[in-house]
Protein backbone atom coordinates (compact mmCIF):
# COMPACT_ATOMS: atom_id res chain seq x y z
CA UNK A 1 0.00 0.00 0.00
CA UNK A 2 1.44 3.58 -1.09
CA UNK A 3 0.81 6.90 0.14
CA UNK A 4 -1.40 8.68 -1.74
CA UNK A 5 -0.66 12.25 -2.91
CA UNK A 6 -3.07 13.86 -0.45
CA UNK A 7 -1.33 11.44 2.51
CA UNK A 8 1.90 12.92 1.61
CA UNK A 9 1.16 16.94 2.07
CA UNK A 10 -0.31 16.02 4.94
CA UNK A 11 2.64 14.03 6.21
CA UNK A 12 4.80 17.02 5.22
CA UNK A 13 3.12 19.99 6.58
CA UNK A 14 3.10 17.94 9.87
CA UNK A 15 6.90 17.20 9.19
CA UNK A 16 7.16 21.29 9.07
CA UNK A 17 5.15 21.79 11.45
CA UNK A 18 7.27 20.03 13.79
CA UNK A 19 10.41 21.49 12.50
CA UNK A 20 9.03 24.74 13.03
CA UNK A 21 8.27 24.08 17.12
CA UNK A 22 11.75 22.39 17.52
CA UNK A 23 13.29 25.61 16.60
CA UNK A 24 10.68 27.74 18.95
CA UNK A 25 11.47 25.63 21.64
CA UNK A 26 15.25 25.49 20.75
CA UNK A 27 15.42 29.18 20.96
CA UNK A 28 12.97 29.56 24.10
CA UNK A 29 15.77 26.73 25.92
CA UNK A 30 18.83 29.37 24.99
CA UNK A 31 16.94 32.45 26.08
CA UNK A 32 15.68 30.61 29.35
CA UNK A 33 19.73 29.34 29.93
CA UNK A 34 20.64 32.87 29.64
CA UNK A 35 17.95 33.66 32.10
CA UNK A 36 18.88 31.05 34.20
CA UNK A 37 22.54 32.49 34.38
CA UNK A 38 21.45 35.94 35.20
CA UNK A 39 18.88 34.94 37.90
CA UNK A 40 21.52 32.90 39.72
CA UNK A 41 23.75 36.04 39.03
CA UNK A 42 21.61 38.05 41.11
CA UNK A 43 20.20 35.68 43.66
CA UNK A 44 23.95 35.33 44.66
CA UNK A 45 24.90 38.27 44.88
CA UNK A 46 21.88 39.14 47.66
CA UNK A 47 23.01 36.19 49.39
CA UNK A 48 26.81 36.90 49.48
CA UNK A 49 26.30 40.67 50.17
CA UNK A 50 26.03 42.16 53.95
CA UNK A 51 23.03 44.26 54.54
CA UNK A 52 25.52 47.44 54.31
CA UNK A 53 27.06 46.30 51.07
CA UNK A 54 23.37 46.31 49.66
CA UNK A 55 22.24 49.48 51.13
CA UNK A 56 25.66 51.11 49.78
CA UNK A 57 24.89 49.24 46.45
CA UNK A 58 21.09 50.92 45.89
CA UNK A 59 22.74 54.51 46.32
CA UNK A 60 24.95 53.88 43.41
CA UNK A 61 24.45 54.25 39.79
CA UNK A 62 23.56 51.20 38.31
CA UNK A 63 26.18 49.99 35.49
CA UNK A 64 25.22 50.08 31.77
CA UNK A 65 24.69 46.16 31.08
CA UNK A 66 22.20 46.43 34.11
CA UNK A 67 20.64 48.98 32.63
CA UNK A 68 20.44 47.13 29.65
CA UNK A 69 19.53 44.22 31.15
CA UNK A 70 16.42 46.32 33.06
CA UNK A 71 14.95 47.90 30.03
CA UNK A 72 14.58 44.24 28.78
CA UNK A 73 12.57 43.28 31.03
CA UNK A 74 9.86 46.17 30.90
CA UNK A 75 9.92 45.87 27.29
CA UNK A 76 9.54 41.89 27.48
CA UNK A 77 6.50 40.85 30.01
CA UNK A 78 7.13 36.88 29.82
CA UNK A 79 10.62 36.97 30.23
CA UNK A 80 9.91 39.51 32.91
CA UNK A 81 7.83 37.25 34.73
CA UNK A 82 10.20 34.63 34.59
CA UNK A 83 12.92 36.63 36.06
CA UNK A 84 11.19 38.07 38.85
CA UNK A 85 9.48 33.99 39.77
CA UNK A 86 13.25 33.05 40.15
CA UNK A 87 14.60 35.75 41.82
CA UNK A 88 11.26 37.30 44.30
CA UNK A 89 12.00 34.57 46.89
CA UNK A 90 15.69 35.35 47.75
CA UNK A 91 16.07 38.44 47.18
CA UNK A 92 12.77 39.15 49.50
CA UNK A 93 14.55 36.96 52.38
CA UNK A 94 17.26 39.04 52.48
CA UNK A 95 15.73 42.11 52.42
CA UNK A 96 13.61 41.15 55.33
CA UNK A 97 16.74 40.06 57.18
CA UNK A 98 18.28 43.16 56.83
CA UNK A 99 14.66 45.02 57.75
CA UNK A 100 14.71 46.66 54.72
CA UNK A 101 11.32 45.55 54.30
CA UNK A 102 8.33 45.06 57.02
Amino acid sequence: MGVTAREAIVIRRVAVAMMALLRVGKARAQQYLMLDRVANKVIQKYQQSSCEQLYQQKQQPKPEMEQNAIQMLHSDAGTRQEFINRVAGPIANKLFECGLIP
